[in-house]
């Protein structure tokens, strides 16, 4: 029925004002953005809004989770649905407690319906688990964190789906690239976490599994700074190639994508520009083209 994008916005950061915003894109337009959520407890108490992702199961309204606190250490999951593509929206419920909900980036539907959300913890050290609803999000279990926090400080991940049960997330690290692991059981139980070889300037990074199978990879490929924001494309989800730079510009800051596939085999990317607006990007996968990293000459097309 169109598009729908989402993000947190309000004089800055932390700041108690700020809330959960929506645009919708019909007929080639966005519409004028609306605050749809946020932290207000009462008249009295309210707490900045974090980190809202967008989902549409297969069955069932349009979720939108979101974070309510004063900061990612000791913020808690939110969510709200719509029965009408983001029209209307249900009254907030707070998942329950151990349950923060996709912490950045989206959950992915297995073949069985099983919802898997990837998410993170910060409050002891920067820690990845997943968590599965079988019940379209009435009720959750979690994983136990997948790295101890200390040996690679890793949040934020994406999953990628490889077929036959395996599974693969990658995401941001504080110091090691693009961490990447790897499940064989549907998420059940993960592999050992390890750098990607990829960098990162501890910014978010999205990726999504189009639908000839190949994976797509958003994030900045530099250590340092939040520019370039770059994509990539791999067939098996560790060889990577250069495939487009979004954004190049010294000094400024192009960060937190987010990715889908539409049914047209179009691939929509949104960021952060500037901190001051969202940006929409739509590219032709097909269109691309591929240069291997591992070229130390390799260029990225913009």
């Amino acid at each position: 029925n169109g598009l729908l994008a989402a993000w947190f916005g309000g004089t800055h950061e932390r700041h108690p004002d700020v809330g959960i915003w929506v645009a919708e894109k019909k007929n080639g337009n966005w519409t004028e953005p609306a605050e749809v959520a946020n932290g207000v407890i009462s008249e009295t108490e309210r707490h900045p809004s974090w980190n809202p992702v967008l989902f549409q199961p297969n069955d069932g309204p349009l979720m939108l989770f979101y974070k309510v606190g004063p900061n990612p250490r000791e913020w808690w999951g939110m969510v709200k649905t719509s029965t009408d593509n983001g029209a209307h929206w249900s009254s907030e419920r707070r998942l329950p407690e151990g349950i923060l909900g996709p912490i950045k980036n989206k959950p992915v539907q297995l073949t069985n319906g099983d919802i898997l959300s990837p998410t993170s913890s910060e409050h002891d050290g920067w820690r990845v688990h997943f968590e599965r609803s079988n019940d379209a999000g009435i009720t959750w279990q979690a994983t136990e964190p997948v790295n101890d926090g200390r040996a690679i400080n890793a949040i934020q991940p994406s999953i990628l789906i490889h077929g036959e049960g395996r599974l693969q997330a990658i995401g941001r690290t504080k110091k090691h690239g693009v961490f990447t692991i790897s499940s064989d059981n549907n998420g059940n139980t993960w592999n050992a976490l390890k750098p990607s070889g990829l960098p990162n300037p501890s910014a978010g990074t999205d990726a999504v599994t189009l639908s000839d199978g190949r994976h797509l990879l958003v994030y900045n490929h530099t250590s340092k700074g939040r520019s370039p924001l770059n994509v990539a494309v791999s067939t098996d989800g560790t060889n990577w190639k250069a495939a487009l730079i979004l954004e190049n510009t010294p000094g400024k800051e192009f960060s937190y994508p987010a990715v889908i596939q539409t049914s047209d085999g179009l691939v929509h990317i949104t960021y952060t520009w500037h901190r001051t607006r969202i940006k929409h990007v739509v590219i032709h996968p097909d269109e691309l083209e591929l240069t291997p990293l591992q070229d130390a000459n390799a260029t990225w097309p913009e």
